[in-house]
């Protein structure tokens, strides 16, 4: 069954139609490329997988939910199935790794502290992070900074990770080490899809390429 599923789908932003007649789908474990040049809808389709852009037209789904029915108060459930890996980090500055983690647990229903403190050793352990759970995100360099974005993503064993331009602000070893790890996650039966500009990485680590231009999706 696939997790994603979109038939002629049409997505808005601020009224401009950005895509339109998309059509595709994702299988699990799957390693998908997003590419296509700056303003071309990669980040849009991205954020409709998880509710942040609606649907306007065709059809749609993730998982179990109907995108073009998807009411409010399902969104919270179907984004804890999905682990997301922003560019630009996104971690709160203010607390430490394991307070960034925790506080994702929390949020999402792990009430035993026990619980929580074998997850997080255990996704960090899993990025190469293991110790690292004390330090601040300013202590850290950009590519250990990701790695803990790619932690918090996996917390909740999802199926589906979403990545846009995870190595964008990253020196391209940095990045080859963080596009690798993706790519591991998606062999363990994790689909992961990657918006990236870095078409030399999908040599390295191959999958499906789908293009965004012409407010189109074109399969490579």
């Amino acid at each position: 069954m696939s997790i994603i599923e979109y038939k002629d789908v049409e997505l808005l932003r601020k009224e401009h139609v950005v895509l339109k007649h998309v059509s595709f789908d994702v299988q699990p474990g799957e390693m998908v490329y997003l590419i296509g040049s700056v303003g071309s809808g990669k980040s849009t389709l991205l954020k409709s997988f998880y509710g942040e852009v609606p649907v306007v037209a065709g059809d749609a789904r993730v998982f179990d939910y109907d995108l073009t029915s998807l009411r409010r108060k399902q969104v919270p459930m179907l984004r804890r199935k999905i682990g997301i890996v922003f560019q630009d980090f996104q971690l709160l500055m203010e607390r430490n790794v394991f307070a960034n983690l925790d506080f994702v647990l929390r949020a999402t229903g792990w009430k035993d502290a026990e619980d929580r403190e074998e997850r997080i050793d255990k996704v960090l352990e899993e990025v190469g992070m293991a110790n690292k759970s004390y330090k601040m995100p300013h202590e850290l360099s950009g590519g250990e900074q990701q790695r803990i974005v790619i932690a918090r993503a996996l917390l909740n064993s999802p199926e589906l990770i979403l990545a846009d331009e995870p190595t964008g602000n990253l020196d391209p070893a940095t990045g080859e080490q963080i596009i690798r790890r993706l790519y591991e996650i998606s062999q363990s039966g994790t689909a992961v899809v990657v918006a990236t500009h870095n078409l030399g990485l999908i040599d390295q680590f191959p999958g499906r390429v789908l293009r965004c231009a012409g407010k189109k999706i074109e399969q490579q």
